[in-house]
């Protein structure tokens, strides 16, 4: 059976119990579960619990009229693009209705090949795409010190893909801290190591990144 269908026929039940219980539609719209797939950015690197990417992104989806979502956190430190493929498969269980995919920033501190992550990337939104499961896909943007070439290479890698799995794409995941690709700039919103945001920084990229992921609640709706 589909996965779409698996998850169709698990809303029809809950649909049946609630109205059994004559309880009403709102408290259907409770069965969105979404996987946020990343690194240690998603992970809540260096921050308390309360501070990390995950729990910030729920208390801000709660706090905009979507109380009905869960956000699963699926970063892991120092993963790289081949990581989140190697494990999106068994992350995307029966219950998870949508994905957040945000990944590339190790890639680049390794210098690895775009194509090489552009490869990763795919699998990981094919894998989304044969469970027919909406994705926002975040972007990185590579760092001048690389050369031209790369950069350019790197950086279409998330509009590209978007478009040939019409996901939706956040353009670059540290987007809210008003930096662009410096993340030097903003450092005031970083951690002592210059790589992760502090607590701050996390709620900038939450407010900012939020109604993206409004957006993908509503195609998970549909």
């Amino acid at each position: 059976m589909a996965y779409g269908a698996r998850r169709g026929l698990r809303n029809l039940w809950v649909a049946t119990v609630l109205g059994t219980l004559g309880l009403g539609p709102p408290l259907l719209a409770q069965q969105i579960t979404i996987a946020a797939l990343g690194d240690s950015l998603t992970q809540g690197f260096g921050l308390p619990e309360d501070d990390g990417l995950v729990p910030q992104l729920q208390a801000w989806l709660q706090a905009n009229g979507h109380p009905e979502v869960m956000v699963l956190n699926a970063g892991v430190s120092g993963d790289t693009t081949a990581g989140g493929a190697a494990r999106v498969a068994w992350t995307l269980t029966e219950d998870v209705d949508a994905m957040i995919v945000a990944l590339g920033g190790n890639d680049l501190l390794r210098g690895l090949d775009p194509e090489v992550s552009r490869a990763n990337l795919a699998r990981i939104l094919g894998e989304a795409a044969a469970r027919d499961m909406p994705v926002m896909l975040s972007g990185m943007r590579a760092p001048g010190n690389f050369g031209p070439e790369y950069k350019a290479a790197f950086d279409a890698i998330y509009p590209t893909l978007a478009e040939e799995y019409d996901t939706i794409l956040h353009p670059f995941f540290l987007e809210g801290l008003g930096a662009g690709a410096d993340v030097g700039a903003a450092r005031a919103f970083m951690q002592p190591d210059g790589i992760h945001p502090n607590a701050e920084g996390v709620a900038r990229i939450v407010a900012q990144m939020g109604p993206y992921v409004s957006m993908l609640v509503g195609r998970a709706r549909n």
